[in-house]
């Protein structure tokens, strides 16, 4: 089971939800209204193995239609969970749990969809210092969700957005003129921000390293041409692989030594984790085998 992840910030779960909850029920639930609202049980089974993440979006869905719901998790955030596994079990009232239902499972499939393919790359890196990393490839609207999503599967976040980071592209350089210039451009208009420069040669890496900066991104290196980047990079600045990173390279990445894998496809190549809704009680667990 990953490390358990930090909370999302104040208020994104909040706001995330509102906007769901608008989305589906608009001006009420027409099926839901024909169902006695008396006290009723559901339970939620993991139809394929997976990890699971998003515990505090799935607990607000119920919570804002039914504020004295009970909800019981029989299992952690992060933790890896085989088909057939009862993940929750709640109690409140039965017109709450059917609304709620849809809304909350698309939170729960999605980002425990994001953190199953990052705990999946992670197992790939196990033994090496390489460390996995996300990007800004994220669902609209979801980015805080999906980058919470991705610790609960063990990775690392990439910068959040535009404004907590400096990252300087082919783009940006060309319009400076240089590495240099607009490294030293970045420092002085930025000098509390982290500084990434993307590289494409070895030449332009060996002038990222004497800009000075606080990560280089190698971006579409080969094998070759990546370890004579950490062989230069001496551990001085890290490295960071970005651009046809599958997860069948991930092993040699992790031996060549770079520090970072950046992965689009932990947010953006989303397979959602098939989980069910039921009302009524979960089955019983069968008893252990001697």
């Amino acid at each position: 089971m990953a490390t358990l992840p930090s909370p999302p910030p104040a208020g994104v779960v909040a706001e995330d939800v509102a906007r769901a909850l608008a989305e589906d029920l608009g001006p009420g639930d027409a099926t839901a209204e024909l169902l006695p609202d008396g006290p009723a049980e559901a339970w939620v089974v993991a139809k394929e193995a997976g990890v699971i993440a998003g515990r505090p979006w799935f607990d607000e869905c119920f919570r804002r239609l039914d504020p004295e719901v009970r909800i019981h998790w029989r299992v952690a955030e992060g933790e890896a969970v085989a088909a057939g596994t009862v993940l929750v079990t709640l109690a409140g009232r039965a017109r709450a749990l059917v609304s709620a239902e849809r809304p909350a499972l698309n939170f729960l499939q999605t980002l425990s969809a994001t953190a199953s393919r990052t705990a999946e790359c992670v197992a790939a890196l196990a033994g090496s210092r390489t460390r996995v990393l996300d990007t800004r490839k994220t669902l609209p609207g979801l980015r805080q969700a999906q980058k919470y999503a991705v610790r609960a599967g063990g990775g690392l976040n990439h910068r959040m957005g535009l404004y907590d980071a400096v990252m300087l592209k082919e783009n940006h350089i060309h319009a400076a003129g240089s590495i240099a210039a607009a490294a030293a451009a970045a420092r002085q208009r930025h000098p509390t921000l982290p500084l990434i420069i993307e590289v494409e040669t070895l030449a332009e890496l060996d002038q990222a390293l004497a800009a000075g900066c606080d990560r280089i991104l190698v971006d579409e290196f080969g094998d070759d041409d990546l370890r004579e980047a950490v062989r230069r990079a001496a551990g001085r600045i890290p490295l960071e692989v970005s651009g046809g990173v599958t997860l069948d390279r991930l092993h040699t990445l992790g031996a060549i030594g770079v520090d970072y894998v950046s992965i689009g496809a932990l947010t953006k190549h989303v397979h959602a984790l098939d989980l069910s809704l039921r009302l009524g009680s979960p089955p019983p667990s069968p008893p252990p085998s001697l």
